[in-house]
């Protein structure tokens, strides 16, 4: 498996990776908040951290949910978490037009589940000479994945993470196949597991409904599955958070579950 670096954050390696942060960017001082406590709690457990956020929900079920602050506003705000808190920064795109902008300030582009085999925008991401993070999609076989490898490997990127959220099971549900861990393992990237979208029991109203109670579950499952990391939506205030509340994982449970998957990572190895 290749070894992909980002700063000082080295996925595939001898330690267990943690990419977490708001689901949505809510503000330069809860952007720095979030991830000076997150960056504290990781340095306790002895996990590296990459934090992330979005500019833009593009993705929301109803036209009248809240997006985010947007390209320009947003990419300010990583920028500044990145150089005040000397952290590698991950976003992801939607357009191809996205591409080359959003680069110039984070560390990893990230490239959503539903649009994880749009051509265009993977060799867009690829041609910026950054790393991408694919989330595989919900209706993808992992075997599958190849094929958005090839995308970007062709397109001159090889510092590829592939990331699991689970499978489409019938309507407004997912389930989480660890097995997909290792398939996926087998296109000789690094493979991490989310933890809170996996959780996401999707449609069915205006928003996603979801089980946050089973992220510690399926987290732990995986990291003894043997993922490469682990990708989790945080917040300081999950009953309030602007998206994704209801998978989202409290700040104040944080460390004590990054410490039980410590534990476990250290065992297997």
């Amino acid at each position: 498996m290749k070894t992909v670096t980002i700063g000082p954050v080295e996925f595939g390696g001898t330690q267990i990776n943690l990419i977490a942060g708001p689901c949505v960017i809510e503000g330069r001082d809860h952007a720095l908040k979030m991830a000076s406590a997150i960056k504290q709690i990781t340095e306790k457990t002895g996990i590296s951290l990459i934090y992330k956020s979005s500019f833009d929900k593009a993705n929301r079920t109803s036209i009248n949910a809240i997006r985010g602050p947007g390209l320009e506003e947003g990419l300010t705000i990583l920028d500044h978490v990145k150089k005040q808190l000397e952290l590698p920064v991950l976003t992801d795109i939607h357009d191809v037009s996205q591409a080359q902008t959003v680069a110039e300030v984070v560390d990893i582009l990230q490239i959503p589940a539903f649009l994880c085999r749009q051509t265009d925008l993977l060799i867009a991401a690829a041609e910026t000479g950054k790393a991408v993070n694919v989330k595989k999609g919900q209706f993808l076989a992992p075997w599958d994945m190849k094929y958005v490898v090839e995308k970007l490997t062709d397109s001159g990127c090889d510092d590829i993470l592939l990331t699991d959220r689970g499978y489409q099971f019938g309507y407004n549900n997912l389930v989480a196949d660890m097995r997909s861990i290792p398939l996926m393992q087998k296109l000789g990237y690094p493979v991490l597991f989310d933890a809170t979208h996996s959780t996401q029991l999707s449609g069915g109203s205006s928003s996603s409904a979801g089980m946050r109670e089973m992220i510690p579950t399926l987290a732990k499952a995986a990291v003894a599955a043997g993922c490469n990391g682990l990708f989790m939506e945080i917040h300081d205030n999950v009953d309030k958070a602007k998206s994704d509340a209801t998978t989202q994982w409290p700040l104040d449970q944080l460390e004590s579950l990054l410490a039980q998957c410590k534990m476990i990572y250290d065992v297997i190895q």
